[in-house]
């Protein structure tokens, strides 16, 4: 019941109120990122959901879009700007998401969408983490985000796809409110992503 019709409920009802009392800083980072980035204050990528329907997901754009002399996209720690790095430590970036979750996209709480191109790297296990929406928050992320391996992340999807309840749900809310508060795991070393998957032991 809860999995299939109270979890959306619930996902609809926080990114209202999420949008409503975060909404004066949306519009502050809107404006500072809209200046900054050249008038584009938004990243807009696709991303698998659920079933691997495909989806663009939206954050604050943090990085600027400088490329090298072959017109390849210079190295992340090199394009994010002054302002990014602050807005990704303090997760701002992360609240246009919600407008994902009204729409049903993603969940407030879920594994987290990660790129097409590693669709096909999955093993049959792995790949059960698109049986649910993905989210703005997880399992994985209150465990340790960018800090971890990617076998320990999706061993962590993996568990909260077997494991969906509402307890569960409400741990990874509150342990997220605390890492956000004291900015812990945001990053792994000095990198600002992880680094790409490449098969089913990376």
């Amino acid at each position: 019941m809860y999995k299939l019709l109270i979890k959306r409920l619930l996902d609809f009802l926080m990114a209202i109120i999420g949008l409503v009392i975060l909404s004066p800083v949306f519009i502050v980072v809107y404006i500072i990122l809209y200046f900054s980035n050249d008038g584009k204050p938004f990243f807009f990528q696709s991303r698998p959901g659920k079933d691997e329907i495909i989806f663009n997901i939206i954050k604050f754009k943090t990085m600027n879009d400088k490329k090298d002399e072959n017109g390849n996209l210079l190295p992340d720690v090199q394009r994010i700007t002054s302002i990014g790095r602050f807005i990704r430590k303090t997760s701002l970036d992360e609240i246009p998401q919600l407008i994902n979750v009204l729409k049903g996209d993603m969940s407030v709480i879920g594994p987290r969408p990660l790129l097409i191109m590693y669709l096909p790297l999955y093993s049959e296990e792995q790949a059960t983490r698109h049986n649910i929406r993905p989210g703005i928050t997880g399992w994985a992320q209150v465990n340790g985000r960018n800090a971890i391996t990617w076998k320990q992340k999706f061993t962590y999807d993996v568990y909260y796809v077997n494991n969906l309840s509402f307890l569960l749900d409400l741990k990874i809310l509150f342990m997220t409110l605390k890492k956000v508060i004291l900015k812990d795991g945001v990053n792994s070393s000095d990198e600002f992503t992880m680094q790409k998957f490449t098969g089913e032991d990376n």
